[in-house]
């Protein structure tokens, strides 16, 4: 019954009623999508965002350190994703390697993006010789938003659509078949992004969670984990790609995620010592 109504699709929302165009404006040859400016938007808000944050007490790097990382982080996002997305999604793209470079088609990864940014974290706290444990509790904390900008430009862009469906929401995406499908791209949006934003400003504002290394991090790990293997569920599997165990791609590379998310919020509370601020107004014990 359900898969009949769901492709019957009479009195679904079709994506193409909403008006949306994946590329804001066009002179010539030159082409402005909103895919790209999700991300632009994505890291200007995080930079301001990481700034309010290291004004805070007990901070574990200076304004200085932000506008250098940020340089890093977008280097790691970028090529992050793109890799990550190539190697775990698609990996024939190897085959024609120009195709790699070529963002303004879609395809970045997740877990690749974040891979990229844990890199770019080791690097530079490595060289500034910083605590990157405490230095990568502010970054975690500024991804969701980030994350919410581009899960909504994969709406925008008709792509990464969900499984049919028949909930009065659900829409019929154009290269997706006469077929109603869960927009999961908006479900990741509020969850991964938004739900998982808010859940984080509140340990960061709210509790002590900032002096207790790996605690903020591990609620970021873990959580995106968990949201991600739940809506893999409704999320059109990748053609051809396959995890383990008759898993998703998706819910296989978020299990890792949630065992080393989960390990560093338990054990973060015995790493607590005394923060000496690098910004701020005053050291806390």
């Amino acid at each position: 019954m359900i898969l009949a109504t769901a492709i019957d699709a009479t009195s679904a929302i079709r994506w193409t009623d909403l008006g949306l165009n994946p590329i804001l404006y066009e002179i010539g040859p030159v082409k402005i999508r909103w895919y790209s400016l999700a991300y632009i938007g994505g890291i200007l808000f995080g930079w301001w965002y990481l700034l309010k944050m290291v004004a805070q007490p007990g901070s574990p790097m200076a304004r200085r350190h932000v506008d250098d990382f940020i340089f890093y982080a977008t280097l790691g996002i970028i090529l992050g994703g793109r890799l990550g997305y190539c190697i775990f999604y698609k990996p024939e793209i190897f085959l024609d390697p120009l195709e790699v470079f070529a963002l303004w088609n879609g395809g970045m990864s997740f877990h690749g993006g974040v891979l990229g940014v844990v890199l770019a974290i080791l690097y530079y706290t490595r060289k500034e010789k910083l605590n990157w444990l405490r230095f990568h509790d502010y970054v975690a904390c500024v991804y969701p938003v980030g994350h919410f900008f581009a899960r909504l430009a994969n709406f925008v862009n008709h792509e990464l659509w969900g499984k049919p469906t028949d909930v009065s929401w659900g829409i019929i995406f154009p290269e997706a078949g006469e077929v109603a499908r869960h927009p999961s791209q908006l479900y990741q949006a509020g969850l991964e992004g938004l739900v998982l934003a808010a859940i984080l400003w509140f340990l960061f504002f709210k509790t002590q969670a900032r002096y207790e290394p790996g605690k903020l991090v591990g609620a970021f790990t873990f959580l995106m984990g968990l949201f991600r293997f739940g809506l893999e569920y409704v999320r059109e599997p990748d053609v051809g790609v396959t995890g383990l165990f008759g898993m998703s791609m998706g819910q296989t590379l978020s299990i890792p995620m949630m065992l080393v998310g989960g390990y560093l919020f338990v054990t973060a509370k015995a790493r607590r010592q005394r923060v000496e601020s690098l910004s701020g107004t005053s050291s806390v014990a």
